[in-house]
């Protein structure tokens, strides 16, 4: 919520990243079916539902990875997608801030 909306501070009228990006969570419309208000716990299930898919493709994709950083790739994909997930010392390369 920090990392994706500025806890809602950035949002306009619940949008944000050029109008693609939903709720707290931006949840991206252009990938997922948009779920409740964007500051409701639908959304916020929704959300988590798609962090914990995330988690779940990197975990695959570096198995060795301790869990800590497997959930800082899962992370880092929410934001900018796990195909950006390559390297550990370089995954926040291309998230938004690159934090």
């Amino acid at each position: 919520i920090s990392r994706e909306s500025r806890a809602g501070a950035v949002l306009d009228h619940g949008w944000g990243d050029h109008g693609n990006g939903f709720g707290l969570m931006q949840v991206d419309k252009r990938y997922h079916k948009i779920v409740g208000a964007w500051d409701s716990e639908e959304h916020i299930s929704q959300g988590t539902e798609i962090l914990i898919e995330f988690i779940g493709r990197i975990q695959g994709k570096f198995p060795a990875w301790p869990m800590e950083h497997q959930l800082k790739g899962g992370i880092s994909a929410y934001n900018a997608g796990d195909k950006n997930v390559r390297t550990y010392e370089r995954m926040d390369v291309g998230t938004t801030g690159d934090d």
